[in-house]
């Protein structure tokens, strides 16, 4: 008896534990984006990393099934990677929160589009570029040593609230249906888009940095030759049109402002160096616009017709060369916190702020923080980060398997998908012959009936009907169409 019960035991012990279940996670999860990198090229490391991860094998397993059984074409099953897709572009200079949507998540992309982000950046003042920011080429300079914190506090003023705002050349905005960045590329004339409405919920000055107190510098590489001309065209334009940032009261000019054949919301880039979204530039080839019109050498004041503030256009301006030698520029710069609507530009506010400050402003650094639901942790504050980091993908799938799965998961509890469990192949197999074998009873069905399962006059199975073009067909047990005392049913 003994025996008989220490045999039973090994048995159990040595039989095969249950499978267990393959779930297909899809969904909605953020990353913490690294500069330097595109958003695409964040997508494509991704896909590298899910591709071969036992993780997602279930969706490949799931997808390949279900086109299989849409008879897809068995390229396009072997090629078939996971789907992933972001929601909003970072420029590589850029870091911050990119939302990654994956499988179905890919559909849910379009609301963080439309929900409200928040961005902390670095201004320096001092310069102009063509692009707004430190990637750029410099335009132009003006004085900056009466640049203060005070100054650039009151200035901000005007940039809180409903403000009408002109978006950069270097956009991915269409206008006739050509994007913005394109025009500057062609070297062609350069459109004049109007500004168009967004809204500033919040924006702080969080840090005041001194001069020669902080490691941001003003670009290295100058605008010249033909690049020159159109770009001090297109700084006299912005110069001239700078009263677009203005807080703007009035319905009316709303609708004047608006702007003709531009998308608010770009479609997805089809090329890996095409930017997406608000400010995003191209990373590949360098801009080249016309100009016709320098600088403006006189004091000039630029006031709105709805708005008490002005802007002037800095009186010493200057597009000569930054001098050799060690004179080196300390300018000083603001560190800004700001939540604002889909279609705001950072780069053009550091750019109109620089301006309201009778100088120039250009972007140094730019963090999305927030995008939606997803933030980055706040050195003051004790919530969580809820945005995977990127630097995990080195660490190896036993570190970043278990935190993708969590936020996958979490997303559909959240949209309240039900989690698929994948059958064994065994059961899959079986399932496939059986839905062949029922497809083609269905298909021979509908062909012995003309294409229909029955009439208007309730007519079934073993009678004749016409066919879609008038024609006769016969029934299922091939006895000449069911024919009733010689006439045929009609419908």
């Amino acid at each position: 008896m003994l025996r008989t019960r220490s045999l039973w035991c090994n048995i159990m012990s040595t039989s095969p534990k249950p499978a267990e279940k393959r779930k297909v996670l899809e969904g909605i999860f953020a990353i913490n984006k690294p500069q330097w990198a595109s958003s695409a090229g964040v997508l494509r490391d991704l896909q590298t990393h899910f591709q071969p991860s036992t993780l997602f094998a279930p969706w490949l397993d799931s997808t390949r099934r279900n086109m299989t059984l849409s008879h897809s074409k068995k390229k396009h099953i072997e090629s078939l990677k996971v789907k992933v897709g972001h929601g909003g572009t970072l420029d590589p200079l850029a870091t911050g929160v990119l939302i990654v949507g994956v499988g179905r998540g890919t559909k849910l992309l379009g609301r963080f589009l439309e929900c409200t982000k928040t961005y902390e950046c670095v201004v320096l003042f001092g310069a102009a570029t063509d692009s707004y920011d430190a990637v750029g080429k410099i335009v132009s300079r003006a004085p900056y040593d009466h640049v203060t914190r005070e100054l650039v506090e009151e200035k901000l003023d005007q940039f809180r609230g409903k403000i009408m705002q002109k978006p950069s050349i270097f956009s991915a905005l269409k206008v006739d249906g050509k994007k913005m960045y394109e025009y500057a590329r062609a070297g062609g004339e350069v459109p004049e888009v109007a500004a168009r409405p967004v809204e500033v919920l919040e924006l702080e000055l969080v840090e005041w940095l001194e001069p020669g107190k902080h490691e941001f510098a003003w670009p290295t590489e100058e605008v010249d030759g033909e690049q020159k001309v159109g770009a001090e065209k297109l700084m006299g334009v912005r110069l001239q049109d700078a009263r677009g940032v203005k807080r703007s009261r009035s319905p009316e000019l709303e609708v004047r402002d608006h702007v003709t054949g531009g998308e608010l919301h770009p479609k997805r880039p089809k090329t890996d160096d095409e930017p997406a979204m608000s400010g995003a530039l191209p990373v590949k080839e360098e801009p080249s616009v016309n100009q016709d019109e320098s600088i403006p050498q006189e004091p000039k004041t630029v006031q709105d017709e709805t708005a008490e503030a002005s802007i002037t256009i800095p009186e010493t301006a200057t597009n000569d060369p930054i001098p050799d030698g060690p004179v080196i520029p300390s300018p000083p710069a603001a560190r800004l916190r700001m939540t604002v609507t889909s279609g705001f530009y950072v780069r053009s506010l550091c750019h109109d702020l620089g301006l309201a400050c009778s100088s120039f402003g250009l972007m140094s650094s730019l963090v999305r923080s927030r995008q939606g639901d997803y933030s980055l942790q706040s050195p003051t504050s004790t919530v969580p980060s809820n945005v995977f980091e990127y630097s995990d993908l080195e660490l190896g799938p036993s570190v970043w398997v278990p935190k993708i799965q969590k936020l996958l998961e979490g997303s559909m509890e959240k949209e309240g998908w039900e989690i698929e469990e994948i059958e064994e192949e065994d059961e899959w197999k079986k399932y496939r012959t059986e839905h062949e074998e029922r497809k083609k009873e269905n298909d021979r069905d509908r062909s012995y009936q003309g294409g229909r399962k029955g009439g208007r006059d309730g007519g079934g199975k073993g009678e004749r009907k016409r066919g879609k073009r008038g024609g006769n067909s016969y029934s299922k047990n091939m006895n000449q169409g069911g024919q009733r005392n010689g006439d045929r049913t009609t419908e």
